[in-house]
C-alpha cells in the first residue's frame, strides 16, 4: 500500500493556506490542520473531510507546548507549511509593544515553536518545511516595519534551519508572493485606505501552484527561495 504523505499546515481556513489545502486535500493526502481555537478546528474538519486538526493560539507561542501535549501529534510529517500571519500597518513613531509583539508572535515565534515540535517527525520522513513569507521579508516599506520585521526574522529562521538540518534530510523552503488576493489583503486596503480590487493581485490558487510544485520536487534538487510577483 502507497503511503500518503502527511501535511501540517497553518494558516488553512482562507487565502493561500486555503488553496494548498484543498490542492492536497484533492489527492488524498493526509492534513493535520492548526486551528487557533475549537470552533475554528470544527469548520476545517467540516470543510476537509477525513483531516484532523490541531489547535493552538499562535498569538501565545508560550502556550503551544502545553496545549499540543494534551493533543495527539502525527507520528511523521512529510511537510510544515507556515501559512498563517498577521498584518498591522503604522509608523513606527505610532506603533505600540502590542502592535510589535502580536506580529512577531503570529508571524516569527510560533512558526519556530512550531518547528521544534515537528523536527523529529520531520527528520524521520526527510520532511520539508515551507515558510510562506512575504515580499516585505525583503524589503521593508514606509508603514510596513513590524510586519517586515517579522518577515525578515522568518527569512533568517528558514535560513539557519535550512544550514542545521541538511544533513537531517529535511528541506526548507521560503515563498516571497507579492501582494495576493485574500481576507488579508482587503484588511491592508482598508489601512492604506485605498479601494480594493483582487483582479488586481496574485491568485491564491497561482501561489499554491508553487508550493506544491516546491513539495513534489524529486529529492535531487531543492527549492531554497522562491518569489511570486503579480503578472499584472
Amino acid at each position: 500500500m502507497v503511503r500518503m504523505a502527511t501535511h501540517v499546515i497553518t494558516g488553512a481556513g482562507s487565502g493561500i493556506g486555503a488553496a494548498v489545502a484543498r490542492r492536497l486535500h484533492a489527492r488524498g493526502d493526509d492534513l493535520v490542520l492548526h486551528a487557533r481555537d475549537a470552533g475554528r478546528a470544527k469548520e476545517l474538519a467540516a470543510e476537509f473531510p477525513g483531516a484532523r486538526t490541531l489547535v493552538g493560539d499562535l498569538a501565545e507561542p508560550d502556550r503551544l507546548s502545553w496545549a499540543f501535549s494534551h493533543q495527539t501529534l502525527p507520528d511523521r510529517v512529510d511537510s510544515l507549511l507556515h501559512i498563517a500571519g498577521v498584518i498591522d500597518l503604522g509608523r513606527v513613531g505610532d506603533l505600540t509593544p502590542k502592535t510589535w509583539r502580536h506580529q512577531l508572535d503570529v508571524n516569527l515565534i510560533s512558526p519556530a515553536e512550531l518547528t521544534r515540535h515537528f523536527l523529529p517527525q520531520l527528520r524521520l520522513a526527510q520532511g520539508h518545511v515551507v515558510f510562506v513569507n512575504s515580499g516585505s521579508g525583503l524589503r521593508a516599506g514606509h508603514e510596513w516595519s513590524a510586519y517586515a520585521a517579522s518577515k525578515h526574522g522568518l527569512k533568517a529562521l528558514a535560513d539557519a534551519l535550512r544550514h542545521e538540518e541538511h544533513e537531517n534530510g529535511v528541506r526548507v523552503t521560503s515563498v516571497y508572493p507579492g501582494r495576493t488576493a485574500s481576507p488579508m489583503q482587503v484588511k491592508v486596503h482598508q489601512q492604506e485606505g485605498k479601494e480594493y480590487d483582487p483582479a488586481q493581485w496574485i491568485d491564491p490558487e497561482s501561489v499554491a501552484t508553487t508550493i506544491v510544485m516546491a513539495l513534489d520536487l524529486p529529492r535531487d534538487a531543492e527549492v531554497n527561495d522562491l518569489t511570486v510577483r503579480p503578472g499584472r
